[in-house]
């Protein structure tokens, strides 16, 4: 049972590319403004400002790891209880943590979404919804590809032996397995509306009550 007199922490999760944040934004628009705001668990990669660049590279970001769980976890509780946090800002192409942070007011509806969420037990509970995008890895590769080139500043060559040396076996070890803790499977990422307007009327269902 979902209380509702607190925010409702909505979990969304899939391989890299798979249109998780797609659908996000698709729930996220839905909405006034004043009633949801989006975690992205990519903001709470480690700082690595203690590292040299050339050590920096070397990270394994789809491995758990990578990100800094433990202050995501004391930042969701938060805004959980109703307080504003200072999410950091990850600079992809300097490979570490920003100085600067945006500041993030608790709403309604808070969705947090990240390849790993749902890996990590403590997240876990924290959710009330956890949904999976499942889609295939063709299409996920090519949506990576088409990203980190676009977004972050990486080269055909590199996407390509990062996705083949750690993307595709975290994929296996942490991500695929992470499924079975879903309670909603969503195929075909953000293309399946049907199962969106579903999660809309969800969500809108919930903060009329």
């Amino acid at each position: 049972m979902i209380a509702v007199n607190r925010p409702i922490l909505i979990g969304i999760t899939g391989g890299t590319g798979s249109g998780k944040s797609t659908v996000a934004m698709e729930i996220f628009g839905s909405l006034p403004e004043k009633n949801i705001v989006i975690i992205e668990q990519d903001s709470y990669y480690k700082d690595q400002s203690n590292l040299s660049f050339e050590e920096r590279v070397k990270t394994n970001y789809d491995h758990p790891f990578a990100f800094d769980n433990d202050l995501l976890i004391e930042h969701l509780k938060m805004l959980m209880d109703g307080k504003p946090i200072d999410k950091p800002i990850y600079n992809f192409e300097e490979h570490t943590r920003k100085k600067e942070a945006v500041k993030v007011y608790p709403k309604d509806i808070i969705i947090l979404e990240g390849i790993l969420i749902l890996d990590d037990k403590r997240i876990r509970e924290l959710l009330d919804i956890k949904i999976f995008v499942d889609t295939d890895s063709d299409v996920r590769i090519i949506r990576r590809i088409t990203r980190d080139i676009k977004e972050r500043g990486r080269t055909l060559d590199s996407v390509i032996e990062q996705y083949m040396t750690t993307v595709r076996p975290a994929h296996m070890q942490f991500v695929e397995p992470s499924k079975r803790y879903a309670d909603i499977i969503i195929p075909e990422g953000g293309y399946n509306k049907v199962a969106i307007d579903l999660m809309v009327t969800k969500v809108k269902s919930i903060i009329s009550k």
